[in-house]
């Protein structure tokens, strides 16, 4: 039997080292998330409007690195479950402003918990995944910097 190349082998491949370790962290999240009616995109999207509320759709788009296909549909299951309103710029009405509901920034303070949920489940030192975090992040900037 031929013995394939070391760059081709699967256990070799960067991105399937990320892939593998994205899957494994959004099932870690998916417990966390179903018991409050969100998904792994959806609290995303909520995260960025915790931080500021009231922003554009391509703005949070942008923030959470998702498509308007993906987003327009994610945005209108939030405003069905009363967690976010969506209005029209009065400068451009083709632009759509995100707005949390009462209920959209309640589920902030019955959220907090699930960071530090996420560390214990990592069985991993903090100090690991946080040089991990400054690793990926330096990755994801080296790559937006090159488009």
């Amino acid at each position: 039997m031929k013995e394939q190349p070391s760059e081709l082998r699967l256990d070799n491949q960067l991105c399937f080292s990320l892939y593998a370790a994205s899957r494994q962290v959004t099932r870690l999240y998916q417990p966390l998330l179903k018991a409050r009616g969100l998904t792994y995109p959806q609290y995303i999207v909520l995260m960025i409007l915790w931080q500021q509320d009231g922003l554009l759709v391509g703005e949070i788009g942008k923030r959470a690195q998702l498509n308007s296909n993906t987003l327009t549909p994610l945005l209108k299951r939030l405003a069905q479950q009363a967690l976010v309103t969506r209005e029209r710029s009065e400068r451009d009405e083709r632009q759509c402003h995100i707005y949390l509901t009462e209920k959209g920034k309640a589920l902030e303070a019955d959220c907090s918990c699930i960071p530090q949920q996420m560390l214990a489940q990592t069985k991993m030192p903090l100090a690991d995944l946080q040089q991990l975090k400054i690793l990926l992040d330096g990755f994801l900037t080296s790559q937006l910097d090159a488009d």
